[in-house]
């Protein structure tokens, strides 16, 4: 079980937002955090801390200069995303990124678009996409959401349809969508489901707020899912040390406790 740690752009500035709100309006927008600093401070931050395999988000345009500046900070220590298509995933690849993340570009009017799936997983190879899943629940089944999350599709998350999209990629990045960046608790329900299901490498996000979910997420994910905390952190706002959580992951005995 890894921490993989996460810088979020909106506007050019690392923030930390209520997913949900992300929508053309932006008076609807919710801002937990803006940071004072730079990605690159972040990116460093990580690096130096050995945190490996976190991820940078673009949400929406303006954001291509902050995320160059996280990925020279940490070359091939961070994971790309927001707009990746086939057209520039090599660029952020030739730029320091380890990995892509893509969710619109591989899917077209609610469904999985294969053709741009293997042509992407063709051209930077699979051993360096990553798919993100996120998703929503609908008449208690959890269905992927594009578009800032706010478009369902028809792909339900479900051990068939993992097993199938893990031909394609390396990882899966999973966000709990309705519980993500509001520090209420977890999507048990999901997280228990991933544990049994993950085919390939998987990290899921949304709710955290403090070590008790994370020793959740241990032990109902099985031990066999990494996890993203944001909002909740003290160095983006929040509460729970950052400190303690790498603490917490690196120390074999706390998480045995879990079990």
């Amino acid at each position: 079980m890894k921490f993989r740690p996460c810088i979020d752009l909106h506007q050019g500035k690392v923030k930390q937002i209520v997913g949900g709100t992300l929508t053309d309006n932006s008076e609807n927008l919710v801002e937990n955090f803006v940071s004072d600093h730079d990605a690159a401070y972040y990116a460093e931050l990580f690096k130096k801390d050995g945190l490996s395999g976190g991820h940078v988000i673009m949400l929406g345009p303006g954001n291509e200069a902050e995320a160059l500046k996280a990925l020279a900070a940490y070359p091939n220590g961070l994971q790309i995303g927001g707009g990746i298509n086939a057209d520039n995933a090599a660029f952020y690849l030739d730029h320091g990124a380890s990995h892509v993340i893509v969710t619109s570009y591989v899917f077209r009017d609610g469904a999985i678009d294969y053709r741009n799936l293997k042509k992407l997983a063709a051209s930077v190879g699979k051993e360096r996409l990553v798919l993100d899943l996120s998703c929503r629940a609908k008449d208690g089944t959890y269905y992927v959401v594009t578009d800032r999350w706010q478009k369902f599709t028809d792909l339900e998350i479900n051990k068939d349809n993992l097993m199938n999209l893990a031909e394609y990629c390396a990882e899966f990045l999973i966000h709990a969508v309705d519980v993500e960046g509001r520090r209420q608790g977890i999507q048990e329900d999901l997280v228990a489901k991933l544990g049994n299901w993950a085919a390939v490498p998987t990290t899921y996000a949304g709710g955290i707020k403090d070590l008790a979910d994370l020793e959740l997420i241990y032990r109902i994910g099985r031990g066999r899912l990494d996890f993203t905390v944001g909002s909740a952190l003290d160095i983006f706002g929040g509460f729970l040390s950052y400190r303690e959580v790498i603490r917490w992951v690196n120390d074999p005995d706390l998480k045995s406790t879990a079990t």
